[in-house]
């Protein structure tokens, strides 16, 4: 029986309480256990209540790669009845200056590699205390690999940063815990606030309650029961710990199981990934098209000992045939896909290892319905493709502040409109076939044109632009740029530096295009579609 909690409180209690001397998390050649990460966050939560005096329902960024930190952090937020704020520690200082002002975060929890952009905006916001971490914080001793990772986890940054007022991480967890500030958590009690793009350009925070994440642990067990045999399994946590995938796999759903997960700090660094993965026999390894692509082309990947790995699962972007055959021929481990959401915590469903449909999505999650609708918002014949629309325990309250864009999404009987185009095919299983927002996904992660085109329309020299999304090898999607210039002076490298300075890596345009003019509709609203059907929409 799969246990079901109605809050995350109540899953951590069990699973410390369960769980003590086994490894909970490894990173960097260093691991701890339930119980020291248990001690750990509980430290963590005392010094926010007793030291900084945070209440319940105060906001905390908490912006790290996965590094031993995050968990601890995390859990320490979570009993200190703090909502978490997740957010990507390669933010420019538009992107962070807007998700800590959106949230009104009164704390934030950075890693000093990339506390410059955050330093440079925190005065701006309602950020009342700055905690700041080294990586090798929770390391014994400082390891080359740890320092080997500093130096390349962000070669282009100056790690020179200054706060007024910022305390060292290490000081928050060298005194052992006081008695907490009693709270109450209810299942509907906002857990997190997991930021998406937004139809108007603007990043919007989905608020996920306690029983929303409890609910998807719930059913993302009950779906592979396969993957979550208590302490027996290795997760591979390449997939960040700020995305709600990775979030929700790894800091809930394996660890909940006293599962073992290892996390991967730069799965873009293919030697450190591989060096990581000879150190361990790895059960579960998790990923997206772009890095199972990768592995398999590199060639020391290639010569691990894969007899252990017995589920293989991907998500956040569709898997090309070409990449399943690969992994499965040089791992012997088909790869089982998924589909969700960051607004359904985040799985709708998704295959069983007894019974993988490539090319599908699987089938719906435990108490999750699904209906496939036209442009009316009726039901479509079985077999026609149709709009997804989703309702079940994992649907998020609604949106943070936003009752608009609350109300355009989800109708008054429980329904989320995706905006994916799907059709039912044989045996339950469901196939995404097509967008019906202009969405554009790289490498797994959202990108939304109305934010870019927002941003790039801020330069002097744009009259306006348009975004797509164009095929590419490896990263699935890119993002290419249609811009109408004001005049012959401007450039593709100032437009292209703009970008740099205001958008995160993957959002960024890889091409640029020139146009006198882009087509509209009669009422002035750009058609992308015309854009992205035109010959010229190519990546080349």
């Amino acid at each position: 029986m799969v246990p079901r909690y109605k809050t995350i409180l109540e899953l951590l209690d069990y699973t410390f309480s369960t769980y003590t001397s086994q490894p909970a998390f490894t990173c960097l050649g260093h691991t701890l256990s339930f119980q020291e990460i248990d001690t750990l966050s509980m430290r963590f939560a005392s010094y926010l209540h007793n030291e900084l005096d945070l209440e319940p329902g105060d906001r905390i960024s908490l912006q790290m790669p996965n590094i031993l930190q995050y968990p601890v952090v995390m859990y320490g937020a979570v009993r200190a009845g703090l909502v978490i704020v997740n957010t990507n520690p390669l933010y420019t200082a538009r992107e962070l200056k807007h998700q800590l002002i959106d949230s009104g975060a009164k704390a934030i929890v950075v890693l000093s590699n990339v506390a410059r952009v955050a330093a440079s905006v925190v005065k701006e916001t309602d950020v009342e205390h700055v905690i700041v971490t080294d990586i090798a914080d929770l390391h014994t001793s400082p390891k080359r690999q740890i320092m080997n990772f500093a130096v390349k986890y962000i070669k282009k940054m100056v790690p020179a940063f200054h706060f007024e007022k910022m305390v060292k991480f290490r000081n928050t967890i060298s005194m052992p815990a006081k008695p907490l500030k009693s709270f109450e958590c209810l299942p509907e009690t906002l857990f997190a606030l997991q930021y998406t793009g937004g139809t108007t350009g603007v990043s919007k925070g989905a608020m996920l309650s306690h029983f929303n994440l409890a609910s998807n642990v719930w059913q993302m067990i009950s779906l592979m029961p396969e993957a979550f045999k208590a302490e027996k399994e290795v997760f591979v946590a390449c997939l960040p710990l700020y995305h709600i995938y990775g979030f929700n796999l790894h800091g809930l759903s394996a660890f909940s199981y006293g599962e073992h997960n290892l996390l991967i700090p730069n799965p873009r660094d293919l030697k450190s990934l591989t060096d990581a993965l000879n150190q361990v026999k790895f059960t579960v390894f998790i990923g997206i098209n772009t890095l199972y692509v990768a592995l398999c082309r590199y060639e020391p990947f290639r010569k691990i000992d894969f007899s252990s790995l017995h589920i293989s699962s991907a998500g956040g972007m569709a898997m090309t045939e070409d990449a399943m055959r690969e992994w499965k021929a040089l791992t012997g481990c088909d790869v089982c896909e998924g589909y969700g959401l960051t607004e359904t915590s985040p799985v709708v469903c998704g295959n069983k290892v007894d019974n993988i449909r490539p090319g599908t999505v699987g089938v719906p999650l435990n108490e999750t319905e699904i209906k496939l609708v036209d442009d009316d918002g009726c039901v479509v014949p079985d077999g026609e493709a149709g709009e997804l629309c989703v309702r079940g325990p994992q649907l998020m309250l609604g949106y943070w502040n936003r009752p608009d864009e609350t109300a355009n999404s989800l109708t008054d009987d429980g329904w989320f409109k995706t905006g994916d185009i799907a059709k039912l095919c044989d045996g339950g299983v469901y196939k995404l076939v097509d967008r019906k927002k202009d969405m554009i996904i790289v490498s797994g992660f959202n990108v939304y044109p109305n934010e870019i085109e927002d941003v790039v329309s801020q330069h002097a020299g744009v009259i306006e632009a348009a975004a797509i999304g164009v095929q590419d090898d490896h990263s699935g999607e890119v993002v290419k740029l249609f811009v109408v210039p004001t005049d012959s002076s401007t450039t593709k490298d100032e437009i292209k530096e703009f970008c740099r300075a205001n958008l995160t890596g993957y959002k960024r345009p890889k091409v640029i295009e020139f146009r006198d003019s882009l087509p509209k509709t009669n009422v002035g609203k750009i058609l992308r579609r015309e854009l992205r059907d035109s010959n010229s929409a190519s990546a080349v």
